[in-house]
């Protein structure tokens, strides 16, 4: 009986082995992902395995860690396997029906925060998981948000964090802003999709296999949907509301220059993420005052 105990491998051991496993298969970070998915099967935290590396590894874990290992070795989301990621210090639930939030998304949020901390009406077009709109509105408890998407799928991930986490949020389904009235938005904030047809297929598998790309592309050069917003924006912004949109690299000069153009901004400016890398452009349509109702 104690041969047979013995015989069990340790957590640790069990812990090496599927680090030079991911490392194998490439994943980017295999010690970090290996560590977070065999405290998901054994039902504790990163220190927590750490701290039981001597320990024998119990069946029924062993059994689930090998699961989820197999589908991170094949290039499957660590997100999508634990269900869940954190954004804006929330823990959101996640799967392949939404797009993974990003940390450089929550430079969105913080723009909104900055530039339009007293805006009445926000609107979160393309919501997917809705962690723009739930930040937003934790943020800002006097605003009424809304989260837009024209995919059913992506609402329910969106209805699902929303109610845990900011149940006063409004779900719309809807193409962009067709379901918004005139003059009546103090804030349209998005992530929208931004990846050009041929940049697709060069996307990490994790994304380009596993995401969905209806949330991912947009056109020949990624900038079709960013031109719809530029274009239906103003016209249900009151004037002097805001456009905040998050951007691929190298856009910024497409999407201002599409700002210019349309003739109904008064200003437009970027703003950098962490990597100095163009990331949100900021437009106001002309000059007025917040809605208050």
């Amino acid at each position: 009986m104690m041969g047979a105990a013995t015989a069990l491998p340790t957590v640790g051991g069990v812990l090496g082995a599927a680090i030079a496993r991911l490392t194998a298969a490439g994943v980017p970070e295999p010690r970090a992902d290996a560590e977070i998915l065999l405290a998901h099967a054994l039902g504790t935290t990163r220190a927590g395995v750490v701290a039981a590396c001597r320990d024998l590894l119990p069946v029924h874990a062993a059994v689930a860690f090998e699961a989820v290992l197999a589908r991170r070795a094949a290039r499957e989301p660590l997100q999508y396997l634990v269900g869940e990621r954190e954004f804006w210090s929330l823990p959101l639930a996640v799967d392949r029906r939404a797009l993974i939030p990003r940390p450089e998304t929550e430079l969105v949020v913080e723009t909104v925060l900055r530039v339009a901390g007293d805006a009445r009406c926000i609107v979160d077009v393309g919501t997917g998981s809705g962690a723009i709109a739930l930040a937003l509105a934790r943020a800002l408890p006097a605003a009424a948000v809304w989260a837009s998407d024209v995919d059913p799928e992506a609402l329910a991930v969106a209805h699902a964090n929303l109610a845990r986490h900011a149940p006063r949020v409004r779900l719309v389904c809807g193409d962009l802003l067709a379901a918004f009235r005139p003059c009546t938005v103090d804030v349209v904030a998005s992530n929208p999709p931004y990846v050009a047809e041929a940049e697709h297929a060069g996307l990490a598998p994790e994304i380009r296999d596993h995401e969905p790309a209806r949330a991912l592309r947009a056109g020949p050069d990624g900038l079709a949907v960013l031109r719809r917003l530029v274009a239906d924006a103003p016209d249900v912004l009151v004037p002097g509301g805001w456009l905040i949109v998050e951007m691929g690299a190298g856009q910024a000069d497409a999407v201002g220059s599409a700002i210019v153009r349309d003739g109904r901004y008064a200003a437009v400016r970027t703003v950098e993420d962490h990597a100095g890398m163009e990331r949100v452009l900021v437009a106001r349509r002309g000059r007025g005052r917040w809605t208050r109702s």
